[in-house]
């Protein structure tokens, strides 16, 4: 008996505008990085041409000896790494508490509390740093480790920056947790602040995966605070500090600029292609939620 293949089913046309308009889009969000990526390898004859082209025949490393070879290079990494890891941790811990009290606690106040975090987040950053700087400056004064020129600033301010966008994200997670749940852990003896570790905090993983992907991207990158705060410690400056070595008003080492971006990267990109089923489905879950 003869077997028929089994048919397709004819994809419907709204699904296959969907499809080409969603990689079109993904076209002009990757090709920045393609060019970035590209001019990093190019010589640069290439790179300074009035004729760019979308393409080389001479790749080259050179741009990325002379990054790797700059004094310092190593400890800049290592100082942003410090930062993005510390500030992840902490945002972590603070905004899974809040989204704790916020979701399952009733008290006086809360709803004016959350949308004060919710008008936190429309503050525009650059009117901000002048009046955190004199504010890192006094803090200096009473606790040096937190003031100007020092990576504690800088944790600090991020931290802050990071904390109201990881709030509202865990809280939709945190209130999807049925209150059942909570009431049969309390039949089984288990304390609050055992069913927030032991039960609640696995539940909400996604949420925390989501939460940690964008508080480390928001450190990683920061470039204003890390200016502002870090004047003459030249040790303690972060990566995207380093970057502006290479620029000279003569004679701006493109090369150098485009392979140091390329290195930063890096270890973003890693980190999301590592979680990025974690990180759908978090953002999916905060929207539910």
């Amino acid at each position: 008996m003869a077997v028929k293949p089994l048919l397709r089913a004819p994809r419907k046309p709204g699904r296959l505008i969907a499809e080409v308009m969603t990689v079109v889009i993904a076209g002009f969000v990757a090709f920045p990085l393609y060019w970035m990526a590209l001019s990093a390898l190019k010589p640069p004859g290439e790179i300074q041409s009035a004729d760019p082209r979308p393409w080389t025949l001479a790749p080259s490393l050179d741009s990325f000896t002379r990054v790797l070879s700059m004094n310092g290079f190593g400890r800049f990494f290592l100082n942003s790494l410090l930062i993005a890891v510390v500030v992840v941790l902490f945002s972590l811990l603070l905004s899974f508490l809040s989204a704790v009290a916020l979701s399952r606690f009733r008290f006086r106040g809360r709803t004016v509390l959350l949308v004060m975090i919710l008008v936190a987040q429309m503050v525009p950053v650059e009117a901000l740093t002048i009046p955190l700087f004199f504010l890192m400056r006094s803090i200096g004064g009473t606790v040096p480790a937190l003031g100007l020129n020092e990576l504690g600033s800088i944790i600090l301010v991020d931290l802050v920056f990071s904390l109201p966008l990881s709030i509202w994200l865990l809280r939709g997670f945190v209130a999807a947790v049925p209150f059942e749940l909570e009431e049969a852990a309390k039949l089984d003896g288990a304390s609050r602040l055992r069913f927030a570790w032991q039960i609640l905090l696995p539940l909400v993983a996604p949420g925390l995966v989501s939460v940690s992907v964008l508080s480390f991207i928001h450190a990683w990158n920061d470039f204003l605070f890390a200016k502002t705060f870090i004047i003459s410690k030249t040790e303690n400056q972060t990566l995207p500090q380093a970057i502006l070595v290479f620029f000279k008003p003569e004679d701006t080492d493109w090369g150098a600029v485009m392979a140091a971006s390329t290195l930063m990267t890096i270890p973003a990109l890693v980190l999301f292609v590592l979680v990025q089923r974690k990180l759908v489905s978090g953002l999916g879950g905060a929207v539910k939620g």
